[in-house]
């Protein structure tokens, strides 16, 4: 009777789908009603089960007594499929004409787009520096600005102290003072300073635009181009060097030399991979007074040393106090600082070296440095920021950190300024014994007396 088991199964699943609408009349009667009318539009096609159960994505006819299976991208609903299709409707669409511009009112003058360079004449001042600020422009220098430019190149500030400390170095050595080789010594010093606090802006300008402390700084705003700063670094450096090495000795260019090079290729790459440089940056500023005391003595003695020693603790409290209030911009900068890193180390260290002044101080009279009196008269100034330091240490936060650092500003000018007073004052090396006077020689008789 049947072909092909399937066109069984087709009638089967027909007949039962026809008997389930029958019973179900009342409440399916629109459904059932556009099921025969899809039946009767489409007499050689029978629905399935699976049409109206589970395939979504499929559909199976029969066609000539076979079945086939094909894909279809998307489901229409069951409903548009069953709906009754009037050929005899027509729906008509209204179609939205066109929007045409307004007709000019008769008589009005006709609008005329402002030139380019009008508009700009009526734009406000503040919207036009705006404009322009966002804009590509030709970098410009303008000379009257080029003195202030230089002084935050390099640092001014910081190049006065170094300045400072390598005077206070040739002025405790015991020798007798020299002013041309003391000017000399100075600004060769200073030079070096410059050149040093240049490139070292130079190397950090991505860095020092993430950071409100440096965002200022004129290579940040290109105020000068990169070139123009190695070639103000070059015509510092090369000339203070020189005049450290040929015009005062040899030994205290090559510490201007070596100290250019510790900031420049060791501390500044260290910032941003570990917390050595601190340490790093303590030498660098230990230098100075040694440079001053070689270039009046020509020789590393422990007093230069000594010297050194107070720079190098000093640094530690004072710098350790103002990174800690400058936390958040150094780690946006990408610094690996004491204070950022390992904050608990930032503060012993600051206290470790605060009292180490004090033992340094004592080491004065014994290197025939200062007199007695100097670790005494030393000793309130240096127990007032071991004490901030302490405070520091126990309750680090931004009141304690601030006053530790602006008595550090302090401390140091007064230290120097105390060893100046104690220097132990300069012994005339002993000359041979003097010879007695000749006495004249005695009168020889005469034969006459």
């Amino acid at each position: 009777m049947y072909k092909t088991p399937c066109s069984k199964l087709t009638v089967l699943a027909s007949a039962g789908v026809f008997q389930r609408i029958a019973e179900n009349g009342a409440r399916g009667h629109q459904c059932s009603r556009s099921l025969f009318q899809f039946s009767a539009s489409y007499p050689r096609e029978w629905i399935t089960f699976q049409h109206l159960n589970f395939l979504k994505r499929q559909y199976v006819i029969k066609n000539g007594g076979g079945l086939r299976q094909r894909a279809r991208p998307k489901q229409e609903p069951l409903s548009a499929a069953l709906e009754d299709h009037d050929d005899s409707v027509v729906r008509q669409v209204q179609r939205v004409p066109a929007i045409r511009p307004v007709p000019a009112l008769q008589g009005a003058p006709a609008e005329t787009p402002e030139p380019e360079g009008e508009a700009q004449a009526k734009e406000p001042d503040a919207a036009r520096e705006a404009r322009l600020e966002r804009q590509w422009k030709e970098l410009k220098v303008d000379v009257a600005d080029l003195p202030g430019v230089y002084a935050r190149l390099s640092k001014i500030k910081l190049t006065a102290l170094v300045v400072t400390t390598a005077a206070a170095g040739y002025a405790m050595a015991p020798v007798p003072f020299d002013p041309a080789c003391f000017l000399l010594a100075s600004l060769g010093t200073g030079l070096s300073s410059c050149a040093a606090n240049s490139i070292n802006q130079y190397f950090e300008v991505p860095f020092d635009s993430n950071m409100n402390r440096t965002k200022n700084r004129p290579l940040v705003r290109g105020q000068i181009s990169p070139l123009h700063a190695v070639a103000f670094a070059a015509a510092c450096g090369v000339p203070g060097v020189s005049l450290l090495a040929l015009a005062v000795n040899p030994l205290t260019g090559f510490l201007g030399a070596l100290n250019i090079f510790l900031y420049t290729c060791c501390y500044t790459p260290l910032k941003r991979l570990s917390i050595t440089n601190t340490w790093v940056g303590a030498v660098v500023g230990a230098i100075p007074p040694v440079m001053g005391w070689t270039a009046a003595t020509g020789a590393l003695d422990p007093g230069a040393l000594l010297l050194g020693g107070f720079l190098y603790s000093w640094q530690f409290p004072h710098f350790n106090a103002l990174s800690w209030n400058l936390r958040e911009d150094y780690s946006r900068g990408g610094y690996r600082m004491m204070s950022v890193t390992h904050p608990a180390l930032c503060r012993r260290v600051a206290l470790r070296h605060s009292l180490g002044l004090i033992g340094l101080s004592c080491l004065g009279p014994v290197l025939d440095l200062t007199t007695w009196t100097f670790p005494l008269v030393s000793l309130p100034i240096n127990l007032y920021i071991s004490y901030l330091a302490f405070r520091f240490h126990r309750h680090a936060g931004r009141d304690s950190a601030r006053k530790l650092f602006f008595c550090s500003l302090w401390h140091l000018p007064m230290l120097l300024l105390l060893l100046l007073t104690c220097k132990r004052s300069r012994r005339d090396p002993e000359g041979p014994a003097p010879t007695p006077p000749l006495s004249p020689p005695a009168s020889l008789p005469t034969p006459h007396s």
